[in-house]
């Protein structure tokens, strides 16, 4: 969340920028809790002074004193009791809407409403030119015998999906291979929690808003998370680090679930946008420089770039606009793979920097060499997710006989196999 005092010096900045990611949040009332907490929290303090002083003068007083002393005494304590209560009840609202307050855009954020307005950076590698008609990666992966979708629907309903044979072992190998050239980065692998409880998904801002899109338990307080970056991000909640140790890199290979709420008839055929998948997720967590923040930003977008670059996979970058900017980022690049069957690129990456957002959510600090205590800085970025990744690969990598060759990265992790032929 931001800093109330931020809010409060700069309420018309944060006013934009909740207008430009399109969230909705009454301002005004909160600036009008805030002036009336601020005024309990000081008039509860008064009385509470009184009351010490009161109590010593008690103790002091001639017997004869005492019971209008005592009396005072006990006004106080009714006074207090109510201050109390009704500063409960309004702190109660300030913070619900606090809460509610999305990260101020970055400045070079582009101004937009939804994905069709992120703007491209740039493009890397050629997109392949077919002489014959490619089949899509749904008809590739049944010809194949790799994919299943028909009888995932039977079993689980529709946006579902089994990848058998070699189709599993391209899914493992695309998760493996990530992995491997994540923690030749540095980053420390983690095997994590996929139920979470409420303060990890608040913390690090998939609610309050984002509820719609969650699976969640009915017999317990918990949730399925979207992405590894909620456990990972929550790891050291509550906690102060010290200075030395950052940056912490982490990395997590988890079973992912979304909902996928309100996308009724968007991309319904195949891989692209299923409610289950797994997905290598990198996190960063750094001191609170805006300049390291970026150079961070800049690394784990470079994480991923490597990885499709090493895949032989064509794409593009794209600064993502302020429309389509979740709540705790202030900046976010997605990578777009080239999809033969879309004929465009789709998205499969997404690196957000968040500043202390999350940070301040979840009360993840440090101390630096002064020992004053900071709050953190906190980035996000997929390494890679599957099966969404296979788009590509399968429709990039098909021969005229209705084969796939296995891009050469991928060989090692495959058991022997280097062309997908039809079983």
């Amino acid at each position: 969340m931001l800093d109330i005092k931020f809010v409060r010096q700069n309420i018309e900045l944060v006013r934009e920028g909740a207008r430009k990611k399109k969230f909705n949040v009454d301002l005004d009332r909160l600036m009008e809790l805030d002036a009336r907490r601020r005024e309990l929290i000081f008039e509860g303090d008064e009385l509470k002074a009184l009351m010490n002083k009161s109590s010593k003068e008690i103790g002091a007083a001639p017997p004869a004193e005492r019971p209008a002393l005592a009396a005072k005494l006990k006004e106080l304590k009714g006074g207090i009791k109510s201050n109390d209560t009704l500063l409960d009840d309004i702190s109660r609202e300030f913070n619900d809407i606090l809460m509610r307050v999305p990260n101020v855009p970055a400045p070079d954020a582009p101004e937009g409403n939804d994905d069709a307005d992120n703007v491209e950076i740039r493009r890397i590698g050629d997109i392949r030119t077919f002489d014959f008609t490619p089949l899509d990666h749904v008809e590739l992966g049944k010809r194949l015998g790799i994919l299943d979708i028909e009888r995932a629907g039977k079993i689980a309903g529709t946006r579902n999906y089994v990848l058998r044979g070699a189709g599993e072992l391209l899914h493992r190998a695309v998760l493996s291979l990530a992995m491997d050239h994540i923690m030749a980065k540095g980053f420390e692998p983690f095997s994590v929690p996929v139920l979470v409880r409420d303060a990890a998904m608040e913390g690090t801002g998939f609610l309050p808003y984002g509820a719609d899109q969650i699976y969640r338990t009915a017999r317990d307080p918990l949730n399925l998370v979207g992405t590894a970056e909620v456990p990972l991000t929550s790891f050291h909640s509550g906690e102060i680090l010290d200075e030395k140790d950052l940056p912490i890199r982490m990395a997590a290979m988890s079973d992912c679930f979304r909902r996928e709420a309100g996308a009724a008839g968007r991309d319904t055929r195949g891989l692209y946008r299923v409610h289950q998948f797994r997905k290598v997720e990198q996190v960063v967590i750094c001191r609170d420089d805006e300049e390291v923040s970026i150079e961070e930003h800049d690394r784990i977008l470079q994480n991923s770039e490597d990885l499709l670059q090493m895949l032989g996979l064509p794409y593009r970058v794209v600064n993502v606009c302020t429309g389509d900017l979740g709540m705790p980022q202030v900046k976010k690049f997605d990578l777009e793979a080239w999809m033969p069957s879309r004929e465009s690129f789709g998205e499969t990456h997404s690196a957000s920097r968040c500043l202390d957002f999350q940070a301040r959510r979840l009360q993840i600090r440090y101390r630096d060499e002064d020992g004053k205590v900071h709050f953190a800085h906190t980035l996000n970025n997929t390494v890679i997710a599957s099966p969404r990744i296979l788009i590509p690969i399968l429709e990039l990598y098909q021969t005229r006989d209705g084969c796939v060759e296995v891009p050469e990265v991928l060989r090692p992790y495959m058991k022997g196999i280097e062309v997908i032929e039809p079983q």
